[in-house]
């Protein structure tokens, strides 16, 4: 056991985990039984939080303020918000904002901050932005998210059909000039969406079994990663968009 006290101890700077571990060499047996469990958890609790912050980190603002939604208005243990995933797909990458796994399906969610007028058409490759003179073509994001779900579907495959729903929201102070597309929400609308969905698709098992498959699959979150997705757009479209 002091092996691994000080294998664990190795693990990580943080200030608590060196503590504890110390404290393992001074105590007797039985104690330190109690204490590795200690230890265990508070491990698992730095390296959740670190990789928590980590994306954070990678995320603007709009993506910000969808997971802090979700994460108070959808919890666990019947809710599982994970940010900012990197998917290893044929061809190079692909990156989703947000994969909200549930009881009630996964929702594979793209976020858009955006201001000013919205004209949009589900079947039209881009949209246009007005914003004061200015008019600016952006992709159509329902397109941009096809890819992501197809990403989650090979990972979740196990899944009945129509279990990983798509969804595009825009958290900005946005203003839709057409009708808005089927799939396409505010921050409000998605949370009404979000509790109109009751039925359940999975048992709560199923749901971390998803969790941990995806989280497997994810690439590293890092500035690589992202210039790697970015050349991977570049090489499908011409550019990154």
């Amino acid at each position: 056991m002091d092996y691994l006290a000080h294998a664990i101890s190795a693990v990580s700077n943080h200030a608590v985990i060196q503590r504890l571990s110390h404290l393992l060499l001074d105590w007797k047996l039985e104690a330190r039984t109690i204490l590795y469990i200690l230890l265990a958890l508070a491990v698992g609790f730095v390296i959740g939080r670190y990789r928590t912050s980590r994306a954070a980190s990678f995320q603007n603002r709009g993506e910000v303020l969808l997971s802090r939604v979700a994460l108070t208005n959808f919890g666990p243990p019947d809710y599982h918000l994970m940010n900012h995933v990197s998917l290893q797909m044929n061809g190079g990458t692909t990156q989703v904002d947000h994969i909200l796994v549930s009881r009630f399906g996964v929702f594979v969610i793209e976020t858009k901050d955006y201001k000013g007028w919205i004209f949009a058409n589900a079947n039209q490759a881009n949209w246009t932005q007005v914003l004061f003179k200015w008019k600016f073509k952006f992709q159509n994001p329902i397109f941009q998210n096809i890819r992501h779900v197809r990403a989650v579907q090979g990972l979740l495959d196990f899944l009945p059909p129509g279990a990983i729903k798509s969804m595009v929201v825009f958290t900005g102070e946005a203003k839709f000039m057409t009708e808005i597309p089927q799939g396409v929400f505010s921050i409000s609308g998605l949370i009404d969406y979000l509790r109109e969905q009751t039925v359940e698709v999975m048992s709560l098992n199923r749901v971390q079994f998803c969790v941990g498959r995806i989280e497997t699959a994810r690439l590293s979150i890092s500035g690589k990663t992202d210039v790697e997705h970015v050349q991977s757009l570049e090489r499908r479209h011409g550019s990154a968009v």
